[in-house]
């Protein structure tokens, strides 16, 4: 089993493109005015581990839930419901529920229900994020390293759980105003470096976010070329739309091959097998978790 390569390995690997505006290419004297600058410069992260060997890829519609749901309710909706998958928070310091039923065991008796998974880390969020109930943000100047920090974090987390290597987490960053370039880029960077971080330990990246902010910022960073991006979105639209397609906000060619999760609806109570919870839609055509 491979683990996660020191931060401090792979922060001091990156000295480089940092130092030299993000891309390993020398920055060039101030751009002419008459040049539009983007709102997302190309960042280019070292990724020698690159992503693990995907398990599988999975299609069909999944819920999330703030905590993790009683084992009485998974088995109740198994079956009567037409889930197959749960997004469960298995890490971070900003997420909005307890977790006291999310466990190894917990983990081990929903699997045999049959039941896959999308974990998820609320870590830190952006610069610029106007949320008063997660109040740790990335700093721009650690943007990368952070990204390290809490893809080991994540990882970990993960691993305590029984959750397979090549498992995919998605890191959950809130929507956010759009009026700062430079809070997005913090976000991308941050982003590159949990990827970076995850695949040294041989997991996949996710990333959630609004097709609004989060996801329009990843977008324009995979235009400009950066790397490594996320393995697989999970776009939050509130559309009541059953599909991945992108709800007109991510390019046909950008995630395609079975990389998409769309939450498209949210706060909803629902019952079946007699059980009731409050969750979130969603479609899932990408990797999941076993």
């Amino acid at each position: 089993m491979r683990h996660l390569r020191s931060v401090a390995l792979l922060a001091a690997a990156l000295v480089l493109p940092l130092a030299t505006g993000g891309t390993g290419v020398r920055a060039e004297a101030a751009v002419p005015a008459a040049v539009a600058v983007p709102r997302i410069r190309a960042v280019t992260l070292p990724d020698r581990s690159g992503p693990p060997r995907l398990r599988d890829t999975w299609n069909g519609p999944a819920f999330d839930a703030c905590t993790a749901p009683p084992l009485d309710t998974l088995r109740a909706w198994r079956g009567t419901s037409p889930y197959g998958a749960v997004g469960i928070y298995t890490s971070g310091s900003q997420r909005g529920c307890s977790q006291s039923r999310l466990t190894a065991e917990w983990v081990r008796q929903a699997r045999e229900l049959g039941w896959r998974f999308l974990p998820v880390h609320v870590g830190l969020q952006a610069p610029c994020a106007d949320l008063s109930h997660k109040p740790k943000r990335i700093d721009p100047a650690r943007a990368v390293e952070q990204g390290l920090e809490e893809a080991g974090e994540a990882a970990q987390a993960l691993r305590s759980l029984g959750l397979a290597q090549g498992s995919p987490v998605y890191l959950d960053i809130e929507a956010y105003p759009m009026r700062d370039p430079a809070c997005g880029q913090a976000v991308v960077d941050f982003t590159l470096g949990w990827t970076a971080g995850l695949h040294a330990a041989d997991y996949r990246s996710g990333f959630y976010s609004s097709l609004d902010s989060g996801i329009a910022d990843l977008a324009a960073a995979a235009r400009a070329g950066s790397s490594p991006m996320p393995d697989a979105l999970w776009y939050a639209r509130w559309d009541d739309q059953a599909d991945t397609t992108g709800s007109g906000g991510i390019a046909p060619d950008l995630w395609s091959l079975h990389q998409r999760v769309h939450q498209y609806h949210g706060n909803v109570q629902e019952t079946f097998g007699g059980a009731t919870l409050t969750v979130d839609r969603n479609h899932v055509d990408g990797p999941t978790a076993d």
